[in-house]
């Protein structure tokens, strides 16, 4: 559950800026700016479309960071894995469609924090193959 709540303060931490039009134009400078520096490229100018698709992933991911540490299950880790590799997926697609290379750090946390999750799921599976179907229960 250590991973699950991890997971969970990450995206509290990185989306948080996201959630409102405010926050969200504070987040675009910064990173902006950032990505120049590094040599990473700045995020397009501000569109409210933009705005609005960046209110709606930060509000929908605090919620989901929320739910993950007030309860975090086991059936929470294989979710967050599953939507981590998603969102890695669509970071890669943009960054290789000509979105700026300041996605590649997102696309590689995304990516470990997905596959350190689904490990466990992955391991549990195998082991429920390799033991064979259980017995049926007596009583």
């Amino acid at each position: 559950m250590r991973t699950v709540r991890a997971s969970a303060w990450y995206d509290l931490v990185v989306t948080a800026g996201f959630a409102t039009p405010w926050t969200y134009g504070l987040v675009h400078g910064v990173l902006s700016s950032g990505g120049e520096a590094a040599g990473l490229g700045a995020l397009p100018p501000l569109e409210p479309m933009q705005v609005l698709f960046a209110n709606l992933m930060g509000s929908v991911v605090i919620v989901w960071a929320a739910l993950r540490l007030l309860r975090p299950l086991p059936v929470h880790g294989l979710l967050d894995g599953v939507a981590r590799l998603l969102f890695a997926s669509w970071q890669a697609y943009a960054a290789t469609h000509g979105a700026p290379a300041l996605l590649w750090p997102f696309f590689a946390v995304e990516l470990a924090l997905g596959v350190v999750q689904l490990v466990p799921w992955w391991r549990a599976r195998r082991v429920e193959r390799t033991a064979g179907p259980a017995a049926p229960a007596v009583g």
